[in-house]
């Protein structure tokens, strides 16, 4: 539930809808070069978003990781 209050899915729904709603307003109007740019906005948000919040998770996990391994240095330098 925490990730759909985010303001990047958010901001990425928003982007979604809007591209989603330019394509079907090409196809209604029949001008297939709005309709071709709403389908590839839409993928394109999508795609943002995922590797947004990839980058974000990797950060996540090193900053994690460091954190372990600067305790076990210091751990073990505590017992010598």
């Amino acid at each position: 539930m925490k990730n759909f209050k985010s303001r990047k899915f958010l901001l990425s729904l928003a982007a979604f809808l809007a591209s989603l709603g330019a394509s079907i307003g090409g196809i209604a109007t029949d001008n297939k070069s709005l309709a071709t740019v709403g389908m590839i906005c839409t993928v394109l948000s999508a795609a943002i978003y995922a590797g947004a919040e990839a980058y974000v998770d990797g950060a996540s996990i090193k900053s994690k990781t460091e954190s372990v391994n600067k305790t076990t240095i210091t751990k073990t330098e505590a017992e010598k």
